[in-house]
């Protein structure tokens, strides 16, 4: 087996990890802390939650029903892609939520609002350990991709148009506001929580740094940090002396390493340091974006031949 074939099998094993425990995380949250609540949360998740404590229907089993459902139209609207690498995350996610329902027949704490917090967290941390690593639970994420098929409503929008609407209606199931409240809490704990861990699973730091001794810090930074060193060229204006810049980028967690680096050079050295969300290419992450087809292409030529027609009309 070649390097190359090792390195997919390796990447594919630690997705398929994550993912699982992603799922497993939303799970534990949802069963131990939110359910107990009675609160309705967003997605099939939610509707799940009405199906229980309406028809006694187990959460696992409606929201997987669904779940599939959904699959099967989106393989028509979406594709099989998108539809495969959906239905382990969908299928994980009632697995584990069928295994710790039983597990819990009341709140873990007496406090609602803690119970909801605590359920919020692990929910969004499930869910952003799951996205980092190209997983996705389904539900409200099926409904937006074939939204955003056809339409120009964003991905974002659509799920939580659908989610606002799932958790509304919890006031017509049991008729207290505090329920819908601490639903709305939750879809912001889980929305933020996750975009925290995402964002942060991509920081990166940008180093702009000015120095005399500039060969000897970039030649340190590759070969300590085994990082690469941009050289660029630029005049101090108040001197007007030509200067060396070293452009270097590197993972947050690499930042305290090429800091010393450059201080045990050059103390003096006139140093900036930015955050940077997204960092691709060697070294850093691959750039995951969906190429459009000939078929989007030629289609998107034709809107805007029909604008510019209407537009000469006019």
């Amino acid at each position: 087996m070649s390097f190359y074939h090792k390195n997919n099998l390796w990447r594919s094993a630690r997705d398929y990890f994550f993912i699982t425990l992603g799922m497993a995380t939303y799970a534990l949250g949802f069963c131990a802390f939110i359910l107990p609540e009675k609160v309705v949360i967003g997605g099939l998740a939610g509707i799940g939650t009405i199906a229980y404590f309406t028809l006694g229907i187990p959460v696992a089993i409606s929201q997987y029903a669904l779940n599939l459902l959904l699959l099967a139209i989106a393989y028509k609207v979406v594709g099989k892609r998108f539809v495969l690498g959906t239905i382990y995350g969908a299928t994980m996610i009632s697995v584990f939520i069928g295994i710790f329902q039983p597990m819990f027949d009341g709140p873990l704490t007496p406090e609602p609002v803690m119970n909801v917090i605590l359920g919020g967290i692990m929910a969004g941390v499930g869910v952003g350990l799951a996205f980092t690593h190209n997983g996705s639970s389904g539900g409200t994420d099926i409904v937006a991709a074939m939204v955003q098929k056809y339409t120009n409503v964003t991905v974002g929008r659509t799920m939580l148009y659908n989610d606002m609407c799932i958790i509304s209606s919890s006031y017509f199931l049991f008729h207290q506001i505090d329920l819908v409240v601490y639903g709305f809490v939750v879809l912001f704990l889980c929305s933020y929580v996750a975009d925290t861990i995402i964002n942060t699973n991509r920081q990166a730091v940008q180093f702009t740094i000015f120095s005399t001794k500039w060969e000897e810090i970039a030649t340190a930074i590759n070969n300590e940090a085994k990082r690469g060193c941009t050289v660029l060229t630029g005049m101090g204006w108040y001197s007007k002396k030509e200067v060396k810049v070293l452009l270097v980028m590197c993972r947050k967690i690499e930042s305290v390493t090429i800091s010393r680096i450059v201080k045990s050079i050059d103390p003096d050295a006139f140093t900036t340091q930015a955050n940077v969300n997204g960092v691709y290419g060697k070294g850093f992450d691959e750039m995951k974006v969906r190429m459009k087809t000939h078929r989007e292409e030629e289609s998107e030529q034709l809107h805007r031949d029909a604008l510019a027609q209407a537009t000469n009309k006019k």
